[in-house]
């Protein structure tokens, strides 16, 4: 079995929440769910994200949980297959209720693009293209040009 990452997301509206990531590419798994309080979002056979209401949530932490539309406590990145296609996943995140763009776009030339939103919750997701060889070249040229 691959290793998997699972990210925890605390959410006002779990039903609300887990419409919004299918509507951008999440397959909902019924079998990790409890109506109101959790809900299962698969990504891709190692990203999951688990969906918390708010009280589910503080049931694994007694710490404060954040209002992540004022502060900040991680920043999420998926990776995309194309240019095209992060900007399809935006649109189709604008589409679902997502702000476009709460952090500067991400434009390297022909080797890195990025584009970000913030999900109805205020987490902030950065969507992101590399071409990862020509990523190298160039970081290897711009450190051996200073």
């Amino acid at each position: 079995m691959p290793r998997m990452i699972f990210v925890n997301l605390p959410v006002a509206d779990v039903e609300k929440s887990a419409a919004f990531y299918q509507a951008i590419g999440a397959t909902r798994d019924d079998r990790f769910c409890q109506e109101a309080a959790a809900a299962m979002m698969v990504f891709s056979e190692t990203i999951t994200f688990m969906l918390l209401s708010h009280e589910r949530f503080a049931d694994f932490t007694s710490k404060q949980i954040i209002d992540a539309k004022t502060q900040v406590q991680a920043l999420l990145c998926l990776s995309e297959d194309s240019h095209e296609a992060v900007d399809a996943t935006l649109a189709k995140a604008v589409a679902a209720g997502a702000k476009a763009d709460p952090m500067p776009r991400q434009e390297m030339g022909d080797y890195m693009y990025g584009r970000s939103f913030e999900d109805p919750d205020g987490h902030i997701f950065e969507l992101v293209w590399m071409d990862v060889d020509k990523a190298m070249a160039a970081w290897s040229e711009g450190v051996a040009a200073q």
